[in-house]
């Protein structure tokens, strides 16, 4: 019964793990498999996570977003900064902990505009889950394909921003655009509820310029001014020393995950016959095909997969970040979402579900059609 609720929880990993396993039997383990692991990947991802992890624990995001709310008046400029609060903090602190801190803020306050807060949850939440989806595209630290391939495919900083801004331009525009009708619907502008109703318990100062001073640490990393070996040592040790149960809030589950694809990834490049079926499928044609697996297999495992048998890193980069949208996997933070839904309005489930796939593809053609206007 543990195995399989297990498989459940950990539906992901266990397909990874299950593949690799498969995979050894087609390549078995010899030397050549600690080459498949991408060290510098799995040593960034779990700094950023555990910085992030330890950053929401001393409850920084959750006082961000009430500060901001305590400027807001008015039902319209509510929705924007709630949705903003996911598009532009998934930038930063990755697009699975923007929803995980700001879905449960938005209950909460919804929860105080009465009929029109309502009324306002289902669409709202499926604003916020799109939003942080687009918005983590821009950076290479919004999610952990991104990630991936900003390191393996070796672009500037410059050159990564700069092939994603226009599709998140494009997406800001029209989540803007999106609210005014939501509102509309929901009822009258109303004034936004007290902010300081239900305040977060102040955190440890010292703790959070702590993880301040980490988070610049693995900016340099990334930016490549940093050795990542130093980063995830400093890391590691400063978070243990001051802060350990933050540690048991890391997603080893998605590290586990990175390192079965690779074995399974490394194992197909070695096995002629597919290796040169999928190349042949993905000359050219990096955009569709990282798109389509996407829907299937969800983005980082179509980046980790589909990234070892092209060399067109950037072409993955679209299309894995526009292949976010779509299914309710296509990103596996959009599950993130729907629990939040199911738990807090489990009646509500079927009309968040239609509601969510019927958005991701609006925006998903609306962007593939900017896509094959500028090429990338």
């Amino acid at each position: 019964m543990k195995l399989i609720r297990f498989i459940r929880q950990e539906a992901v990993l266990s397909t990874a793990a299950l593949l690799a396993v498969l995979s050894a039997f087609l390549v078995p383990p010899d030397a050549g498999y600690l080459s498949y692991l991408d060290l510098r990947t799995l040593a960034v991802l779990f700094a950023l996570m555990a910085v992030m992890a330890g950053l929401r624990r001393q409850g920084v995001f959750d006082r961000l977003g009430r500060a901001l709310l305590g400027r807001t008046r008015g039902l319209l400029a509510l929705v924007w900064l709630l949705v903003g609060l996911c598009f532009f903090g998934s930038m930063v602190i990755t697009n699975d902990v923007s929803l995980l801190t700001f879905v449960p803020f938005t209950f909460s306050v919804l929860s105080g505009l009465g009929a029109p807060g309502r009324r306002l949850a289902v669409p709202v939440v499926c604003m916020q889950t799109v939003a942080a989806n687009l918005g983590s595209m821009l950076t290479p630290i919004g999610n952990p394909q991104n990630l991936y391939l900003y390191s393996r495919g070796g672009l500037p900083l410059g050159e990564f921003l700069g092939l994603m801004l226009p599709y998140t331009l494009a997406s800001l525009g029209m989540l803007a655009v999106w609210a005014v009708p939501v509102c509309r619907r929901a009822g009258a502008l109303r004034p936004a509820p007290d902010a300081s109703a239900a305040p977060t318990p102040p955190g440890d100062r010292r703790i959070i310029g702590m993880y301040g001073v980490l988070f610049g640490l693995c900016l340099l990393v990334v930016a490549r001014v940093l050795p990542y070996p130093a980063a995830f040592v400093l890391v590691l040790a400063a978070v243990a020393l001051a802060d350990r149960p933050t540690l048991r809030l890391v997603d080893y589950s998605l590290l586990l995950t990175f390192v079965a694809f690779f074995v399974f990834i490394g194992n197909l490049g070695r096995v002629p016959a597919f290796s040169g079926w999928l190349q042949g499928l993905l000359a050219g044609r990096e955009v569709p095909v990282a798109v389509l697996a996407s829907q299937v297999l969800s983005n980082v495992p179509a980046a980790l997969l589909l990234s070892g048998f092209t060399d067109d890193i950037p072409g993955l980069i679209v299309g894995t970040n526009l292949g976010g949208l779509g299914t309710l996997i296509a990103s596996m933070a959009s599950l993130i979402s729907y629990r939040q839904i199911a738990r807090e309005c489990p009646e509500a489930k079927g009309r968040y579900f239609g509601l969510f796939t019927a958005s991701n593809l609006v925006f998903l053609a609306a962007l593939l059609g900017l896509w094959a206007l500028i090429g990338r």
